[in-house]
């Protein structure tokens, strides 16, 4: 396996291990070495095509589940800021007629 496909391999399964605990720093970190990653790949002309193929593929599924997981938490912290926004407004109301 070259140099390049090994990386992508390696960065792959620190997402993995990065989206588990949920930590985004490290997950933003890795997606810099993605990028530079892939920069590679375009820079590298002997790859093998299937290997880098069937590579980025689970590179995408990673992504994808990032992307779900992200879109999770996301929705929390609306929900979340939503219960705080109704309380807020309860809490007025009652200080109000209080």
């Amino acid at each position: 396996m070259s140099l390049v496909l090994q990386r992508i391999a390696d960065t792959r399964e620190a997402l993995v291990g990065a989206l588990a605990e949920r930590n985004w720093e490290a997950i933003g970190e890795l997606d810099l070495a993605c990028r530079s990653c892939m920069e590679d790949v375009m820079a590298e002309a002997s790859l093998d095509e299937e290997a880098l193929r069937d590579n980025l593929e689970e590179l995408l599924h990673v992504y994808k589940q990032l992307l779900e997981v992200a879109m999770g938490e996301r929705q929390a912290i609306v929900d979340e800021m939503s219960q705080i926004t109704q309380a807020q407004n309860a809490a007025k109301v009652y200080h109000l007629f209080g």
